[in-house]
C-alpha cells in the first residue's frame, strides 16, 4: 500500500510540474505563429464532419479544437493547463466558435466510455508521461467504429532533435516517465493502440516553418515562448557557460535544418500522423 501511495504522490507532483511548465512563456504564440498548420492537417485526415462529437486531448490553446469546430463538430477541448484553456477559449470566442473547455489529465479523462465519435490529439498527448495509460484513455472514450487520430513529432525530425539537444541540460526524468518523441515512432504507437483499433493509417509528413529569419531567431523565440525550453534554461540557472553552450547548440540545430526557398529561410519539421478506428469487437 505504501508503494502505491508514493507512486500516486509522485505522479501528482509530476503533473503539477507539467501544468506549470506549459503555462510558462507564450505557447499560444507557438501554436498560432509556428505550428498552426498541424491542427487542420489532423482534422482533415480524420474527416471530421458536422454534428460529430469530438474530444481534443491535451488540446493546449486549441490548435485542433478550433478547426474541428469550424468543420461543424461539437468539440470538447481538454488540457491539464488552465492558462492554455483560457487562451483557447478567448480565441474561440473571437471567432464565434462554440467549444467546451475542460481541465483534464490525458491519463485519466473524466468522460464516459464511448462518449465521442472522434478523439484526437495534436502534439499534445505525446507529453503525457505514461504512454500506455494515455493511449488507453484516448481509445476508451471513443464509440466502437469511431475514429482516433494522433499527430506527434518524430525523434529524427527537428523537434525531436531539439529535445535531444536540450536533454543534457535538463533535470533527469522521473522513473517511469517515457520520452515524448516515442509517439513519433510507428511501432510504438501501433503497440500502444494494440487490438483496440482497426484500419490504422500511418504517415510521415513535414511542416514547413518560415517564421524565423535566422537560426538565432528560432532559438530566442523558443527561449521566450516555449515552456519546455524555458524550463531547461531555468534548470541551468546562473551557470552562464552552460547557458551559452545551449544557446549555441540550439542555433546550430536550426542552422543545420534551414534552407532557402523563394528568398526566405525555411525549415521542415517532421511529424507522424496516425489515424485508426476503434474496434467494434
Amino acid at each position: 500500500m505504501t508503494e502505491i501511495v508514493d507512486a500516486t504522490d509522485a505522479d501528482r507532483a509530476l503533473k503539477a510540474r507539467h501544468r506549470a511548465m506549459w503555462a510558462l512563456g507564450d505557447y499560444p504564440a507557438v501554436a498560432s505563429e509556428v505550428v498552426g498548420g498541424l491542427g487542420p492537417a489532423l482534422v482533415d485526415a480524420l474527416r471530421v464532419g458536422p454534428g460529430e462529437r469530438v474530444l481534443d486531448v491535451a488540446a493546449g490553446s486549441g490548435n485542433a479544437s478550433l478547426p474541428a469546430a469550424l468543420a461543424g463538430a461539437r468539440v470538447v477541448a481538454s488540457d491539464l493547463t488552465p492558462a492554455l484553456l483560457e487562451a483557447g477559449r478567448r480565441a474561440a470566442d473571437g471567432r464565434g466558435l462554440d467549444v467546451e473547455w475542460r481541465e483534464a489529465d490525458a491519463e485519466a479523462l473524466p468522460f464516459a466510455d464511448g462518449e465521442f465519435d472522434v478523439a484526437l490529439s495534436c502534439i499534445g498527448i505525446m507529453f503525457a508521461p505514461h504512454h500506455s495509460r494515455a493511449a488507453d484513455e484516448l481509445v476508451r472514450v471513443v464509440r466502437p467504429g469511431g475514429r482516433v487520430g494522433v499527430l506527434s513529432w518524430t525523434p529524427e525530425g527537428f523537434v525531436g532533435q531539439m529535445f535531444a539537444t536540450m536533454k543534457p541540460y535538463a533535470p533527469a526524468s522521473p522513473p517511469g516517465a517515457q520520452p515524448p518523441p516515442l509517439w513519433g515512432r510507428e511501432e510504438h504507437v501501433r503497440a500502444l493502440l494494440g487490438d483496440g483499433v482497426d484500419d490504422v493509417v500511418v504517415e510521415r509528413r513535414t511542416l514547413t516553418v518560415d517564421r524565423f529569419a535566422a537560426p538565432e531567431d528560432f532559438r530566442d523565440f523558443f527561449k521566450a515562448c516555449y515552456g519546455p525550453t524555458i524550463a531547461v534554461y531555468r534548470a541551468i540557472g546562473d551557470d552562464a557557460e552552460r547557458a551559452a553552450e545551449l544557446d549555441e547548440a540550439l542555433a546550430a540545430l536550426a542552422a543545420g535544418h534551414a534552407r532557402q526557398a523563394d528568398g526566405a529561410t525555411v525549415m521542415d519539421w517532421e511529424y507522424l500522423l496516425v489515424t485508426a478506428r476503434r474496434s467494434r469487437g
